[in-house]
């Protein structure tokens, strides 16, 4: 079971969010171009929570505002869904513009992690699975079946696991059984990313035949 499939629960939380931003003009096409400024900041502040950079950083409590910053990005990604089916502006180019934000997004935190930790091998693995889980959720839908949002891990899964072992690394910064808590983080993505991927190939080959 993933988060993925409790949208539809917190859709109906989202209520006085939506209504927020559709009084102050807020489009859904801005909600997710805020949604993406979140992941810059925290792809940003997760590379100085692990190591220095110019002489700032190396500080594992901004591992927190990191934490505060993806929650933050899934939540809004939220949001602009409903924003668009509240205004009527559901679109073939706003869903476009969502999901190419929502993959920068993606890079941007695990970049982030990776180079806070100068594990950039894990890095590497982990955004490799993590693109191509988002592919072929996608690429069904191109096939003329659903678009796919199940399988091991989904993206709300990801960034709730993300936001979690982050803030809790602020507290654990040194390592457990010779890797920080983020490392531990980044294979765990690459692993489960990868068998998503493979999870959803498998689900819509068995759906076309």
């Amino acid at each position: 079971m993933t988060l993925d499939r409790l949208r539809p629960l917190a859709e109906r939380m989202l209520d006085p969010f939506v209504g927020a931003a559709d009084r102050v003009g807020l489009t859904p096409d801005g909600v997710s171009v805020i949604a993406f400024g979140f992941a810059v900041l925290a792809g940003g502040v997760y590379a100085l929570a692990g190591t220095e950079l110019f002489g700032v950083g190396g500080r594992p409590m901004l591992y927190l505002a990191g934490a505060f910053f993806v929650l933050s990005n899934g939540w809004m990604d939220l949001v602009d869904g409903a924003l668009a089916r509240r205004q009527g502006t559901n679109s073939v180019s706003g869903d476009l513009l969502d999901h190419v934000l929502d993959r920068y997004a993606d890079i941007v935190i695990i970049a982030g992690l990776a180079a806070g930790t100068e594990s950039y091998g894990l890095g590497m693995f982990a955004v490799t699975g993590v693109l191509m889980t988002s592919y072929l959720g996608t690429q069904a839908q191109a096939v003329g079946l659903d678009r796919v949002y199940g399988g091991v891990v989904g993206r709300a899964d990801r960034l709730a696991l993300i936001g979690v072992v982050t803030a809790v690394a602020a507290a654990v910064p040194g390592p457990i059984a010779g890797l920080s808590l983020v490392e531990w983080l980044l294979g765990f993505l690459a692993v489960v990313g990868h068998l998503t991927a493979i999870q959803r190939f498998y689900g819509s080959m068995g759906a076309l035949r």
